[in-house]
C-alpha cells in the first residue's frame, strides 16, 4: 500500500520504517529541514535500537523516502498518518496546533479518497475535529474518512512493539476504512479491536494513566516497606504471580518520565475536567510519582549530612534504558536540586549525553565512564537502569571512591552483598 506518515518523530518514523520493511511504499514528511536531509542520508536524529538500520535498509530499497512537503505524501499515498507532537500546555492541556495544522493541509491537497488516521495521541473527540476541519477546508469535496489508530511503542523496543503488537486498535465508523486498515494490518498476527473513534482515543490514554498508577502504587507500598524492614521486590512478585495483577510495571524506584506518561496522565485529568469529571485517582498518581525524587534527595542528604562541596555522581540520564531521550526524565530534576544545593555533579550515560549537554552545559561534568564518575565520588546515585550499570566491578568502585555509598533509585543491586562489602547501600523500599 501507499502510506504518507506526517511528522517524523519517535512514532512517525518508527511507524514509517516498520510499514516500509514490510512492502509498503513510505513517505515520511516533517517540517524540519534539518532532520529531513539527515534522514534522507540514513542518520536518525535520536537512538532506538534498529531503527537507523532499518532506515537505511527501506532507503536502499526505495519504499521508504522523506520530505518536507505534505502536499507530496497527499498526492502520493492511500492512507496518511498523522504523527506530530501534541506538546502539553502549562495546565497539562495537550496542545493540538499542529494536529489542525496538518488537517487543513491535508484538505487543501486532497484530489482523491484518502484515509485519514490520528497516529498521535490525542485528546477524546479529537478525531471528530480533524473530520470537521478537514470537511471545512475540503474546497474540491473530495470523498475521505478519518480514523483513530492509537499507537503502544515502547522507547527501547519500539520496532518489536510495532511489529508484534499485543492489539491494534482502529477507531472508524467507516466500512471503507476498516477494509483498507484490516489489509494493512493482515501482515500482524495480533488481535484488532474495531471500536468508534472515541473509544480508540480512549483506550490510548487509560492504557497509559494505567500504567502510570501501577508504578506509582508499587512506589507507594515500596515507602511502606521502608517503614518496616518489608522488601518491595519480594511484595512485587508476590503481587505480579497473581495473573489479575501481572508483574510488568510493578519496579519500585524514582518514578516514571519520558515522553508518554508524564504528558499522558495530565491530559487524561484535564480532559477529564473538562467533561466535569474530577479524576482524583490519577492526581495522586502523579504527586507518588513526583515525591520519588524529593524521597531519593532525602536518602543522599541523609547519608552525605551536608551536600554542599560534596562530589555526586550520577548513573544514567536518560528516562530509561536503551533511549536517548531526556524529555521529563527523573535525572534533571535530581541533578538541578542538588546543584541549587552546590554540590560538584559528576555524570554518565550510554546514550544521553549529547542531547543533556545542550541543557545542563557547563554545570556538570561529563565523564567518558562510570569508573570517572566514581573517583573521588562521596556518594554515586543509580538513576537509569541501563545494563551496563549491572555489570559494574563494585570492587573497583569502592577503592576510587571517596566515601562508598551508594544510592540504587532502580534497585539495580543486592543490598546485602553491597552491604558485606562495605558499602552504604539505599535502594528503594528496601533494607
Amino acid at each position: 500500500m501507499k502510506i504518507g506518515i506526517i511528522g517524523s518523530g519517535y512514532v512517525g518514523l518508527v511507524t514509517g520504517a516498520c510499514f516500509a520493511d514490510l512492502g509498503n511504499e513510505v513517505i515520511c514528511v516533517d517540517s524540519d529541514k534539518e532532520k529531513i536531509d539527515l534522514l534522507k542520508k540514513g542518520t536518525v536524529p535520536f537512538y532506538e535500537p534498529g531503527l537507523e538500520e532499518l532506515v537505511r535498509r527501506n532507503l536502499k530499497e526505495k519504499r521508504l523516502s522523506f520530505t518536507g512537503e505534505i502536499k507530496e505524501a497527499v498526492k502520493n499515498s492511500l492512507i496518511i498518518f498523522i504523527a506530530v507532537g501534541t506538546p502539553p500546555r502549562p495546565n497539562g492541556e495537550a496542545d493540538l496546533t499542529y494536529i489542525e495544522n496538518v488537517s487543513r493541509e491535508i484538505a487543501r491537497h486532497l484530489n482523491s479518497y484518502r484515509l485519514i488516521v490520528e497516529k498521535s495521541t490525542v485528546p477524546v473527540e479529537t478525531g471528530k475535529w480533524i473530520e470537521h476541519t478537514i470537511r471545512v477546508f475540503n474546497r474540491r469535496k473530495v470523498k475521505f474518512d478519518v480514523a483513530s489508530n492509537p499507537e503502544f511503542l515502547r522507547e527501547g523496543s519500539a520496532i518489536q512493539d510495532f511489529l508484534r503488537p499485543d492489539r491494534i486498535v482502529i477507531g472508524t465508523e467507516s466500512k471503507r476504512a476498516r477494509e483498507i486498515l484490516s489489509e494493512l494490518y493482515k501482515p500482524f498476527n495480533a488481535p484488532i479491536i474495531f471500536t468508534d473513534i472515541n473509544s480508540a482515543e480512549l483506550i490510548k490514554h487509560a492504557s497509559n494513566s494505567f500504567l502510570a498508577t501501577k508504578i506509582s502504587f508499587i512506589n507507594a507500598i515500596a515507602n511502606i516497606c521502608e517503614k518496616v524492614g518489608a522488601d518491595v521486590i519480594k511484595v512485587a512478585e508476590g503481587m505480579g504471580l497473581d495473573k489479575r495483577i501481572g508483574r510488568a510495571f510493578l519496579d519500585a524506584g524514582i518514578g516514571y518520565g519520558g515522553s508518554c506518561l508524564p504528558k499522558d496522565v495530565d491530559a487524561f485529568i484535564h480532559i477529564a475536567e473538562k467533561l466535569g469529571y474530577d479524576f482524583e485517582l490519577l492526581k495522586v498518581v502523579k504527586k507518588i510519582n513526583e515525591n520519588q525524587r524529593e524521597i531519593l534527595l532525602k536518602k543522599i542528604k541523609d547519608s552525605l549530612w551536608i551536600i554542599k562541596g560534596k562530589n555526586i555522581g550520577i548513573l544514567g540520564l536518560s528516562f530509561k534504558p536503551n533511549t536517548d531521550d531526556i524529555r521529563n526524565a527523573p535525572s534533571l530534576e535530581i541533578i538541578d536540586a542538588l546543584l541549587k544545593e552546590e554540590a560538584n555533579i559528576r555524570c554518565f550515560d550510554p546514550q544521553a549525553m549529547p542531547k543533556a549537554k545542550k541543557i545542563l552545559k557547563n554545570r556538570v561534568l561529563f565523564c567518558k565512564d562510570p569508573y570517572e564518575v566514581a573517583k573521588n565520588a562521596d556518594c554515586l546515585v543509580i538513576v537509569t537502569e541501563w545494563n551496563e550499570f549491572k555489570e559494574l566491578d563494585l570492587l573497583r568502585l569502592k577503592k576510587i571512591m571517596r566515601q562508598p555509598v551508594i544510592i540504587d533509585g532502580r534497585n539495580i543491586y543486592d543490598p546485602r552483598k553491597l552491604k558485606e562489602m562495605g558499602f552504604r547501600y539505599l535502594g528503594v523500599g528496601r533494607e
